[in-house]
């Protein structure tokens, strides 16, 4: 019961298939409860996170989750939220998807102890089912009429719909009647554009389990920012969990830009933080917002929970040493990910390189005359070190690792320069 209210006071529940009968279920029991997620890519997007992050409160309170990764139903493709086909992904290309996304779930969850969270793919139970077994056994207890009803139908009937998608929502359902059967799972959660999928589910469980039977469904709402722009994207696109795709200095980044207006709603949503603390950032922004101590602590709880604690302390580290400009202690790695996105320039073998000259070349400024000036008057710098000699020529103690050197021009240009 207090985990309820918790989701409640958090925002997280957005619609419940039997309030009540989910409330005396708790009551009563730990349950196994799922989640899945299909791998239309070979990593997950903090899109994905607060339906998971979910399931993992209630593992905190010591009921099992099941995590589906859709092994079967992303060769399908869902149409839930599309307005056309998905394009079709490769066997190969799914079981890649599903690998990477099976290691970044088990980074959220236990799966250790007698709740630890079972991983499962539905690729085993469907993928080698034949058609007759999957429309005697499934289709004959689906009607077209109700399939029909579902928004995520219906919404695309006037530009089209091909079969296969038309029957993801009976692939669906038929993960949430096999757990139910094999693992005695009572309750699905998934996003809000998932009830039409969970409630398919909860109709093959009526008709095919036995006599009184009950399963139930829970969504999640979709997140939004106070400012109508899309939610977890950054200006050089989705974040992704894929350390290799957002660095742990970008991810750390996105969540300390969030605004004043969503930061106690992500604290709510996202973190693990007791009530008493958000409550406290969240006067802290209403109090002294340009401390932005609420923001800090999201970042912090975000990146140690997907990247770790080393991780996180290498992005506090960058975000410090470009703060105050003082980069010379920033690692190769720390650089390559800090000044991921400026713009740079590869200074070919190993002859010496003239300050003035470089500039030029890697057209930092537009001719000698202006780099000589722009160095004279303190407005270039080394890897933090301002730099007022025309003649200054870069040796191997300007190159941190031997790999790079960091340039600013005035007080916000920076650019990259390779070895």
């Amino acid at each position: 019961m207090e985990l309820l209210k918790d989701l409640e006071w958090r925002g997280i529940i957005y619609q419940q298939t039997d309030e009540e009968g989910i409330k005396d279920l708790l009551s009563k029991e730990k349950i196994s409860l799922y989640c899945g997620v299909d791998p239309t890519a070979d990593s997950m997007h903090i899109g994905h996170l607060l339906p998971f992050l979910t399931l993992r409160r209630f593992q905190n309170e010591g009921h099992r989750p099941i995590v589906l990764v859709g092994g079967a139903t992303g060769l399908i493709g869902d149409p839930s939220g599309k307005s056309e086909e998905r394009k079709l992904q490769t066997l190969e290309q799914v079981q890649v998807n599903v690998d990477g996304i099976k290691k970044q779930l088990g980074k959220i969850f236990d799966v250790e102890g007698e709740n630890g969270a079972l991983m499962v793919n539905n690729y085993d139970w469907a993928g080698s089912m034949d058609v007759v077994t999957f429309l005697r056994d499934f289709g004959k207890h689906v009607g077209v009429n109700y399939m029909l009803a579902k928004d995520t139908i219906a919404s695309r009937l006037e530009t089209g719909i091909s079969f296969t998608e038309f029957t993801y929502t009976i692939l669906q359902a038929m993960d949430f009647f096999h757990l139910y059967e094999n693992h005695d799972c009572k309750l699905q959660i998934g996003g809000s554009d998932q009830w039409g999928n969970i409630t398919t589910g909860l109709e093959l469980i009526r008709k095919m389990s036995a006599e009184g039977s009950k399963a139930y469904g829970m969504t999640i709402p979709l997140v939004t920012k106070a400012d109508g722009t899309k939610f977890g994207k950054s200006e050089s696109g989705a974040v992704w969990l894929d350390p290799e795709k957002t660095s742990p200095y970008e991810f750390y980044q996105f969540w300390i830009n969030t605004a004043d207006a969503d930061v106690v709603k992500y604290l709510k949503f996202f973190t693990f933080l007791e009530r008493e603390e958000i409550e406290a950032l969240e006067k802290a922004v209403e109090e002294e917002p340009h401390l932005r101590q609420a923001q800090k602590a999201l970042a912090e709880e975000m990146t140690r929970m997907i990247h770790g604690e080393e991780a996180l302390q290498q992005a506090i580290r960058i975000s410090a040493a470009l703060f105050s400009g003082d980069i010379k202690n920033l690692s190769a790695d720390e650089i390559r990910q800090g000044f991921k996105d400026v713009p740079s320039f590869t200074v070919e073998g190993g002859e010496e390189q003239g300050l003035v000259d470089l500039l030029v070349a890697a057209k930092i400024s537009p001719s000698k005359r202006q780099a000589r000036e722009d160095v004279s008057n303190g407005a270039v710098s080394l890897n933090g070190e301002r730099v007022t000699d025309t003649a200054y020529i870069l040796s191997d103690a300007d190159k941190i690792e031997g790999q790079f050197t960091i340039v600013r021009r005035g007080k916000k240009k920076y650019f990259m320069i390779k070895y």
